[in-house]
């Protein structure tokens, strides 16, 4: 498809030329790289609370920003308003942020290479209304009638449409068409103590209806958020102390994306506050351990043909066989640490500075047996899924909560407990890794990342691991 074919050639009679004029004016006070990215979302959310269509809102937010890089000093300007003058006065603005040695646009843009990651005929945003609020009714009705014990309800589903263009001053122009779905369903179930637990489940990504509609997803988000509540109705407390923790598979991922995957992006390391500066070709985890961020996975919720920086995305191994092999960049901190873009420049709209952040974080799968990971564990805890989690990038140390936990006796799952808190230290935790599970899951795609007030959608993924000691708290 040429430029003249693209979303945005078509909506506002954008042309090459226009691009190259402002591309110029951003560079017209000096700088060593200019971009423009011009960004159109059309997104649609219901919610549903008693059975009742709660919310509904559809809008449509557009807008450009412009870039401009001299050295380490960044200058940045966006406007929500496509008409030419507008789009000028934000590269005027960007130019004189960031004037240094003048440099030249390269005449002529080429459309850059991309990926073909997710092929959705019909996008969720286009489908009607109608069958969007079928499925949150779906997942209503079929979590009501999974037990008695659950007293309410409450589903959503958010989708919306991306569509992107990035022109640079190396020459490069990009466009992309991003979708994105996702179904939400959330329970809450008394028992007869009257004690309250809630249940979640969630997923989805750059899919269309058919993904929720051919899987059933409605019923089974509904009857595993039910189960999560019935499992927590039953749990005691947590013990605390230090023991050996077990990691299931899928979600659990969240842990390494928090202790470890950010200490990896390159900006911190960049000014040296991580705990992973300098320790390249370091053994920085057991040999078991190999971590993996791609973003060039097929219809997951943190893939991108191209990144937000028009970089293509790709497979970086970051951590292999225990050894520090490399960090997450954009083009600022590849050209400054003089190593390769990996694909990794994102932000959250056109409103935002590109930084070095994570797409699909996940530990490869190992060779042992999850049965018999379990049975060799004599005392500790298991955790099947989280909730929330903080870290301090410095020095790795981090707190998460596990929503669904159970004790391990002799080799085997026992009591659920509630309340379980990991305590521990990134690097010094992947250090204890003894045993990694042949069962790598991905998360079901629900995972938001923040970083300096920017969010954007991620995925996780995590094999079964066995960590012979870590510090839980609880309240026994």
């Amino acid at each position: 498809m040429s430029f003249s074919d693209s979303f945005f050639a078509r909506r506002f009679n954008l042309t090459p030329r226009d691009l190259e004029r402002w591309l110029g004016e951003a560079l017209s006070r000096g700088g060593d790289f200019a971009d423009l990215y011009f960004e159109y979302i059309e997104s649609t959310s219901l919610s549903l609370d008693e059975s009742i269509i709660k919310s509904a809102t559809q809008g449509v937010t557009l807008g450009v920003g412009v870039r401009v890089l001299s050295g380490e000093r960044t200058g940045y300007a966006y406007s929500g308003d496509l008409t030419p003058e507008r789009i000028l006065k934000a590269a005027r603005t960007a130019a004189c942020i960031a004037a240094g040695p003048a440099s030249i646009v390269r005449s002529g843009l080429d459309e850059g290479e991309k990926l073909d990651l997710y092929s959705v005929p019909v996008p969720a945003a286009e489908t009607s209304l109608a069958d969007r609020v079928a499925l949150i009714l779906r997942a209503d009705e079929a979590a009501r009638s999974a037990d008695a014990k659950v007293f309410q309800v409450q589903a959503s589903f958010a989708d919306n449409i991306k569509h992107i263009l990035i022109a640079s001053s190396d020459g490069s122009l990009v466009w992309d068409r991003q979708p994105m779905a996702r179904l939400n369903v959330s329970v809450l179930a008394k028992g007869e103590d009257g004690r309250v637990e809630n249940g979640y489940q969630g997923g989805g990504g750059r899919v269309g209806l058919d993904h929720f509609t051919s899987q059933n997803l409605p019923e089974k988000f509904a009857k595993e958020a039910v189960r999560q509540a019935l499992v927590s109705l039953e749990a005691a407390e947590a013990p605390a102390g230090e023991t050996t923790v077990v990691l299931g598979p899928g979600w659990p991922g969240i842990l390494l994306h928090e202790a470890v995957g950010h200490g990896l992006e390159a900006d911190f390391n960049r000014k040296k506050v991580s705990a992973f500066s300098d320790r390249i070709g370091q053994q920085v985890a057991s040999p078991l351990c190999t971590v993996v961020d791609d973003g060039a996975m097929a219809s997951r919720r943190g893939s991108l043909n191209v990144d937000d920086e028009g970089t293509p995305t790709r497979r970086n191994v970051l951590i292999e066989n225990g050894v520090l092999r490399g960090y997450l960049h954009d083009r600022l901190s590849s050209k400054l640490l003089g190593s390769a873009a990996t694909g990794n420049g994102r932000r959250e709209s056109y409103q935002h500075i590109p930084m070095p952040r994570m797409t699909n974080t996940y530990m490869l799968a190992g060779e042992s047996d999850p049965d018999e990971i379990i049975k060799s564990v004599p005392k500790g805890i298991y955790c099947a899924t989280f909730g929330g989690g903080q870290v301090d990038i410095t020095s790795g140390n981090f707190v998460f909560s596990a929503t669904e936990s159970y004790l391990i006796e002799n080799g085997r799952l026992t009591r659920p407990v509630r309340g379980a808190t990991l305590i521990g230290n990134g690097p010094e935790a992947l250090k204890w890794v003894s045993m990694v599970g042949n069962d790598l899951k991905l998360d079901e795609g629900v995972g938001i990342c923040g970083k300096e007030g920017q969010s954007v959608p991620v995925g996780v993924g995590i094999p079964t691991v066995k960590i012979d000691k870590m510090t839980v708290g609880g309240n026994a």
